[in-house]
């Protein structure tokens, strides 16, 4: 085999890069359908057996169920501007699906996954629950000591943060290429 066989049997086919995309948007979607339904779900729960204020014990005293409404976002910051959360939510679910096209990476389709979904679950909070269209006030319920009272999109979007943060550190783009550290000089 001549050297030009070689590296163009090395070379991906474009039928081989589909099929591997098409996986990658498939754990995105899988991703990002988990962490919205999740979250949905668990404040239909809420929301349906428990009256707001009320706290019930799950691991005392570590865990609790406390079902609070927030106009704010963490630690109630920012209460009186909630369409202001509306707008930031809504830009960043669409900046979102436009990265996509570079998606190369199924730690970052995770981790992109987590953050459309955990986005989306207090986006439809926003936009449908009371007092308002685009003003409603997010279901909050998972509480611990000396933390804010979140819900399970709060959890996604973080570790979706997380995850981002470990994959910049490592060097791994968005399409799943590794940064070169620069060659150090002898000389210096």
């Amino acid at each position: 085999m001549t050297d030009e066989t070689a590296s163009a049997a090395a070379q991906p086919t474009p039928t081989q890069a589909r099929p591997r995309k098409a996986a990658l948007l498939t754990l995105f979607a899988g991703f990002a359908v988990f962490a919205y339904v999740f979250d949905q779900l668990t404040k239909l729960w809420v929301t349906s057996t428990m009256v707001e204020g009320e706290r019930i014990p799950v691991l005392p005293p570590l865990l609790h169920w406390y079902y609070i409404r927030n106009s704010g976002a963490a630690f109630s910051i920012g209460e009186n501007v909630t369409w202001v959360f509306t707008i930031i939510m809504a830009g960043v679910s669409i900046a979102i699906l436009f990265q996509l096209c570079k998606l190369g990476s199924a730690w970052w389709a995770l981790a992109l996954g987590l953050l459309l979904g955990g986005a989306l679950g207090n986006l439809t909070d926003r936009l449908f629950r009371e007092p308002s269209f685009a003003m409603g006030h997010v279901v909050d319920f998972i509480q611990l000591p000396n933390f804010a009272i979140f819900n399970i999109a709060d959890s996604a979007v973080v570790s979706a943060v997380v995850i981002i943060c470990l994959l910049t550190l490592r060097g791994i783009s968005l399409d799943g290429s590794r940064l070169q550290k620069p060659a150090e000089d002898p000389n210096a």
